[in-house]
């Protein structure tokens, strides 16, 4: 029989004192979804001190080991390049999602526009955890059935409430692809009987990950759930993604990016 390899939650490590914030953060989210955590490094190439990044990153499974004898955890050490990252964590080693540091993004662009799999950004200092209220965006986009599917899995396996806010484009095309996706993210979440709600916004689908961010920031979000940018000009490259722009925005509040350039990786019950 072949071997069954169980989807992990990544912790993306730094081996420093925001660690704990990453940690924590990436066990709720395997406990929430009943999935194994994962440790993990990423080290320079070159480096020489792989057996001191190994030593601290076990210390930190013995330690959730001890508090949380009941947790599946795991450690793994790497050396890869960036664009690399995502698929070696989820091809490799079946990450499912991987819980960075928000405020290392633009050293994380280069991931999260290769990857299969959502980053969800933690700032070191959010205690923000519950993962419940959810504020997402609904645009143009046919990617946005992942956006909805990852809101979805909330909303089963943590009764997370979903506020979904609909971009409101004036061209012809634009009305009927964010009603298309408005009516296939209303059929999935009352299928799996998800409290939800669709407020029709005010601005395009260029402007709409703004217009639900402030939504979220006034309300009692603790988790924002956005697409990730379709395309890449030259000037993002320079001056940094619109994606780094709204996390900074965000601040303490967990935001999740979910790459609309690659076909996603769905989480198995």
């Amino acid at each position: 029989m072949p071997e069954h390899k169980e989807q992990k939650i990544i912790a993306l490590l730094e081996l420093n004192a925001n660690d704990q914030a990453l940690i924590r953060h990436s066990l709720k989210i395997a406990y929430i979804f009943k999935k194994e955590l994962c440790l993990t490094f990423n080290a320079p190439k070159r480096s020489n001190h792989q057996a001191a990044h190994r030593e601290k990153i076990s210390d930190y499974a013995r330690v959730v080991k001890q508090e949380l004898p009941g947790m599946k955890v795991s450690t793994l050490l790497l050396s890869e390049n960036t664009s690399r990252l995502p698929d070696v964590l989820a091809e490799n080693h079946e990450g499912i999602i991987i819980v960075a540091n928000s405020e290392k993004f633009r050293k994380h662009s280069g991931s999260v526009t290769e990857s299969s799999i959502p980053w969800l950004f933690i700032h070191p200092e959010s205690t923000i955890e519950d993962y419940n209220r959810i504020v997402q965006t609904l645009d143009l986009r046919k990617e946005n059935s992942d956006n909805s599917l990852w809101c979805s899995y909330f909303g089963r396996f943590n009764q997370a409430q979903i506020v979904a806010v609909a971009a409101n484009d004036s061209s012809k095309e634009g009305k009927t692809n964010v009603a298309r996706n408005v009516k296939l993210s209303t059929k999935l979440y009352r299928e799996f009987g998800i409290v939800h709600k669709i407020y029709k916004g005010g601005r395009s689908s260029l402007r709409n990950v703004f217009e639900a961010l402030e939504m979220a920031l006034v309300s009692d979000c603790n988790l924002f759930v956005m697409l990730g940018s379709s395309s890449i000009t030259p000037l993002d490259y320079l001056i940094g993604l619109p994606e780094k722009k709204i996390i900074k925005q965000a601040g303490k509040l967990p935001v999740m990016v979910i790459n609309p350039r690659r076909d996603n990786y769905i989480l198995c019950d």
